[in-house]
């Protein structure tokens, strides 16, 4: 209970009300932080990009960082930042950083600095999120995860409701890709596929839940979702950003608990915003993290939808 103080306008306590004695040695119980406001995160990140996208040009090198400075510094979006490990300072020094490094090109997902800074600050919802979590850090331990199950082995009973494909891992392999894409250039989407077919349990659910959900909201004949990224390891990710890709760091794809999904190449079946929306109503929901990367879509799944999403692999699974 709330002591009231002694100030003028109140009430003194009744000496005849029992005090609330706290263990001995206790301290002050500290209420649980309220959780940060993601909507009003996501609008405040889209107002900084309308700013950021005025200052594009590199004579305004100065004027960016100090936009950025000022505006991560905002209750919108310092509450989120400074809830994850790096706290708002090494948010804003990573961000700067990143642009100050950035060089476009044809790999990357960020096409300007504008979607460098989209891309940066959405993706650290996913930080917030799965700050706990153990980061797949090697190669071998994305391909020796128990918690990871393996998807040749679920598409081959006809249990998953998408589509990938793996990368080729031979000079005879990507001679064959490059060949079918000059033959049959619109028959997939324009990517590298997966390095690693392995994903969680978790994230098998969903794939299959957006895949039934976007059969029935797309036109006849449309070609199931697809998926370009799932898990990987930060080995791998330090090897995309040499690349010239936008693989951040931290990521929720080395966690386990990230997805890439096609968006660009529906647009000719004219399901693209199909798709869209529907990826945007579980963000809605609370269920998902979205970040528009152009081409594909970034997903990741909240920590609230786990469980659910578990038991709905078991009993898809007969587990």
């Amino acid at each position: 209970m709330r002591v009231p103080s002694r100030s003028p306008g109140q009430r003194p306590v009744s000496p005849t009300a029992p005090a609330r004695r706290r263990p001995s040695g206790s301290g002050p119980r500290r209420l649980p932080a309220p959780e940060p406001d993601l909507a009003a995160y996501r609008a405040a990140v889209a107002e900084l990009l309308v700013e950021v996208g005025a200052l594009a040009d590199a004579a305004s090198t100065r004027a960016r960082q100090v936009l950025i400075d000022e505006r991560l510094r905002e209750p919108a979006l310092a509450t989120v930042l400074d809830a994850t490990p790096q706290g708002i300072l090494g948010a804003r020094e990573t961000l700067l950083l990143e642009m100050a490094r950035y060089q476009p090109n044809e790999r990357t997902s960020a096409r300007d600095l504008t979607a460098l800074v989209r891309i940066y600050l959405l993706s650290r919802i996913d930080v917030l999120w799965w700050q706990d979590a153990p980061t797949f850090v090697t190669d071998d331990q994305v391909n020796g995860s128990a918690d990871l199950v393996d998807l040749e082995w679920l598409r081959r009973r006809d249990l998953l409701r998408f589509r990938y494909q793996e990368q080729p891992t031979t000079v005879f392999g990507r001679a064959a890709r490059g060949l079918r894409r000059r033959l049959l250039p619109d028959a997939t989407p324009r990517t590298a596929g997966l390095l690693f077919r392995r994903a969680r349990r978790e994230v098998v659910a969903l794939l299959n839940e957006l895949g039934r959900d976007f059969a029935e909201a797309a036109p006849p004949a449309t070609p199931p979702l697809w998926v370009t990224s799932l898990v990987r390891s930060a080995e791998h990710q330090y090897r995309l950003r040499r690349l010239g890709y936008a693989a951040m760091l931290p990521s929720g794809h080395c966690l386990g608990y990230a997805v890439d999904v096609e968006l660009a190449w529906y647009e000719r079946f004219g399901a693209r915003d199909a798709l869209g929306e529907l990826l945007l109503a579980r963000q809605e929901s609370g269920e998902l993290n979205v970040i528009d990367e152009g081409q594909a879509w970034h997903l990741c799944l909240a920590p609230t939808a786990r469980r659910r999403l578990r038991q709905a692999y078991e009993d898809e699974m007969g587990i």
